[in-house]
């Protein structure tokens, strides 16, 4: 829902003139490009590479590939062979799959473990994705009905007017195996697993044949970024949902949404694909569909004429018919294996920013346009105009390729990708992923000179044309697509930062400006720019 809050702030906001901002604040300095060749620096990073082998093997062996010193490398490739075994003694697969495939980023092998090993280890329990044969999944509409549910989010008693309400919440979710995993929205379960709220919450299920009992229910984990929730029931389901393939999926094909709407169980609505490629998440697309959803609605399944889970209902415009959005289920397959291991899904990322690079239609890699000082990227020789075209073996056409790609990887862990530099000659670079912050671009306003990352924020490459007013500007280059170019900015333009202002509240980040551009005949301007504090293009 609050994507719909950010389209509406980012068409207001450009007008809006703030009474309260805050000063612009640069960094005293920014991260310079380590310089291997001072052995001083060499010798420090040794020191720091050995200090990190305890709690940040994988982080240790990275930057000891980057410095290529083969004694340092080896003796991190036997700590991460037995960090291996330490985490399958704890049952911690996942965590054993990323060091397995952190070991093969770097072109090393576990002593003691083989890939297929740790993978069956990781896949036979997981809901969905387990080899198990599962011989419940629906055979008619009215089974995909009973393999629904109704999410039941019990708050206690809210007073308004002096009046004592129950406070309910109510979604709507779907059985993807038989020992009572399901699946939701994390919008319907926030207040199960949000620390800032302090009040009483509890959640139960109910079944369609049995509206009247509340079996209750737990959180097994969840994804804020993506709105979902892995929750679990002790029971037998009698119907189990399958999950399809959304990357099949065409403008025009029907589909049917199950749900809970305004508290009428067991609702069937159908429609089409009305387009499969939203921008309204920060981490992928989403479906656009024209079957009617209403609240309650959430976390149910949108199924195809197979009666195979293609989506995740997630949204309605309820003020505008036919305006109503899902997830694609090919990310909740992508997911599974955190969501049933690590709680609370951390995303990662390599602190860079950028869009699909396209050779005319074609779609040929993601181009960095930009890269924080001190990020993962920075540190690993990323620079701007490097266009990433496949990590670990799998192709990466365009930006929605590498998104989709990360959905499945932990934090802490190494990649080896392919690209090409600035001038198109091919390389390969590692990859560490990092934990993603919440506000990228709050990140980036801490590490990084405003000149610089304007062109993140707006699409605008700057250099100082003043020496006596630091906060003056000339355009050297707009990025098509972006604010910028829809603002009719262009190169030469003169532009003075006068104040900032961050809306956490909103989740956006406002500038002030003065400004003379050439496509609006030189007129001195004061106006607001605006941008979300984050973005698909962040990553």
């Amino acid at each position: 829902m609050h994507s719909y809050k950010k389209i509406i702030i980012s068409l207001l906001g450009l007008s809006l003139i703030f009474t309260s901002c805050q000063s612009l604040k640069q960094p005293k300095s920014i991260e310079e490009p380590f310089d291997y060749s001072d052995k001083d620096l060499v010798k420090n990073e040794i020191k720091r590479i050995t200090e990190m082998l305890d709690t940040e093997p994988v982080r240790a062996l990275w930057r000891a590939l980057l410095l290529k010193d083969e004694d340092v490398i080896q003796k991190c490739v036997e700590r991460i062979d037995l960090q291996i075994g330490l985490a399958i003694e704890e049952k911690d697969y996942f965590k054993a799959s990323n060091y397995y495939h952190s070991l093969e980023a770097a072109g090393k092998k576990s002593a003691s473990y083989n890939e297929n090993e740790i993978a069956a280890l990781l896949s036979d329990d997981i809901p969905a994705l387990s080899n198990n044969s599962n011989q419940k999944n629906p055979k008619s509409l009215n089974d995909c009905m009973e393999a629904s549910v109704t999410i039941w989010v019990d708050r206690g008693v809210k007073v308004q007017n002096g009046a004592g309400y129950a406070d309910i919440i109510i979604g709507s979710g779907f059985f993807i195996d038989e020992r009572g995993y399901l699946v939701t929205n994390h919008h319907v379960i926030d207040s199960m697993v949000n620390p800032k709220y302090e009040g009483y919450s509890r959640l139960y299920i109910k079944l369609l044949d049995d509206p009247d009992t509340k079996i209750p229910a737990k959180v097994i984990g969840y994804d804020e970024s993506l709105d979902l929730a892995l929750l679990k029931a002790e029971i037998e389901p009698k119907y189990v949902m399958k999950l399809g393939s959304s990357r099949e999926l065409k403008i025009g094909n029907k589909v049917s949404a199950i749900g809970t709407p305004l508290g009428l169980e067991g609702t069937l609505t159908s429609g089409i694909i009305s387009a499969t490629d939203r921008k309204l998440l920060s981490l992928g697309n989403v479906i656009q569909v024209d079957a009617a959803i209403n609240s309650g609605n959430s976390g149910g399944p949108l199924i195809d004429a197979n009666m195979d889970v293609q989506a995740i209902v997630f949204a309605g415009m309820l003020r505008y018919q036919g305006l109503n959005f899902a997830i694609p289920v090919e990310y909740l397959r992508q997911e599974l294996p955190l969501l049933y291991t690590q709680g609370e899904i951390i995303h990662p990322w390599i602190a860079a920013y950028g869009r699909t690079k396209r050779n005319g239609r074609e779609k040929v890699g993601l181009e960095i346009q930009y890269v924080m000082p001190g990020g993962s990227a920075f540190i690993s020789g990323f620079r701007t105009g490097d266009v990433i075209t496949s990590i670990s073996g799998t192709p990466i056409n365009c930006l929605e390729d590498f998104q989709f790609f990360m959905l499945g990887q932990g934090i802490e862990s190494l990649l080896k990708c392919t690209c090409l530099d600035a001038q198109g000659n091919p390389c390969e670079k590692y990859l560490y992923l990092e934990k993603r912050p919440k506000e990228p671009v709050n990140e980036i306003y801490k590490h990084d000179f405003f000149a610089n990352s304007f062109v993140p924020f707006f699409g605008m490459k700057m250099v100082s044309s003043s020496t006596l007013n630091k906060n003056s500007f000339t355009i050297e280059s707009v990025l098509p697509g972006t604010t910028a170019d829809e603002m009719n900015f262009s190169s030469n333009d003169h532009l003075t930062v006068k104040d900032v202002y961050f809306d956490n509240e909103n989740q956006y980040l406002y500038v002030s400006v003065y400004t003379k551009r050439r496509k609006k005949g030189f007129l001195d301007i004061t106006m607001m720019l605006a941008t979300p504090l984050d973005s698909p293009y962040y990553f």
